[in-house]
């Protein structure tokens, strides 16, 4: 079973489509197998109060810090129209990745259905949006689905929904903490995943200045199907997701470290 690399561009081209280009270059040329980018919009946010200051319960967030304004104003200068989505999938063909986004909301999916790709990401927060997973079942031959911030019960709901459909789809395990600690990484749990999909695999965000690559090559040798990790051509200071995201030395680092298990 040969690995596949997701290089998640994010937000980590700035709102510049040359960079997103540039990184569309690099990511295929270091051997990534698809690049991915985000189908969401500032628009689509909600306001929250509980989101505004956050909680704090004996040293633990309890409720997130993320207030609506700060939010919105950061991400409105990094949305990507559909015009750039359609020029994303042209150049990702160009370059020879396969092109992917993830699909945050419902009213996105008229849109992106209409584009040329055939695979789809769910993030972690939305493994238990079922409507959208339904919705998007009809649509796309593939969902790739993280799993990092639902309950099981929102795992074997969505798995179920797959299953009767009769549907491919892979499960990423992922820790929904940015960084995440080596120690909290957790790898067995994609053995756990695989009862509902034989396609597993990681979203990995740890830390690269301190951790490299480990967990991703650890997760490889224990079966990842699919290894997810942020990308980024510019410095990590640079962009939000700059400490968690790799380079194209580290991609290649995956697929050379993939090979060594081919027979």
């Amino acid at each position: 079973m040969s690995v596949k690399i997701i290089a998640e561009f994010c937000q980590n081209h700035n709102g510049d489509y040359e960079i997103l280009r540039e990184m569309i270059h690099q990511a295929a040329d270091s051997g990534a197998t698809y690049g991915k980018i985000q189908t969401i919009f500032a628009d689509d946010l909600t306001y929250r109060e509980k989101f505004e200051k956050g909680k704090i319960v004996d040293d633990k967030i309890t409720i997130i810090k993320r207030p609506y304004k700060p939010e919105y104003d950061r991400l409105k200068t990094l949305e990507l129209d559909y015009e750039q989505h359609y020029l994303f999938i042209e150049d990702c063909k160009k370059y020879g990745l396969k092109p992917l986004t993830t699909a945050f909301t419902r009213g996105s999916i008229k849109r992106i259905i209409d584009l040329e790709w055939d695979t789809v990401k769910v993030a972690s927060y939305d493994c238990g949006s079922y409507p959208l997973i339904e919705e998007l079942s009809n649509h796309f031959k593939h969902i790739i689905i993280s799993t990092g911030a639902s309950y099981e019960e929102e795992v074997y709901k969505t798995a179920e929904i797959m299953n009767v459909k009769d549907h491919a789809f892979t499960f990423l395990h992922c820790v929904t903490v940015y960084p995440t600690p080596l120690e909290m990484i957790n790898l067995k749990r994609m053995e756990w995943l695989k009862q509902f999909t034989k396609s597993v695999g990681l979203s990995d965000h740890t830390l690269v200045k301190r951790d490299g690559v480990i967990a991703a090559l650890v997760a490889i040798y224990l079966g990842a199907e699919f290894i997810e990790r942020h990308f980024t051509i510019l410095p990590s200071d640079q962009t939000k997701d700059g400490p968690v995201s790799i380079d194209s030395g580290h991609i290649k680092q995956l697929v050379d470290f993939s090979y060594l298990n081919k027979d």
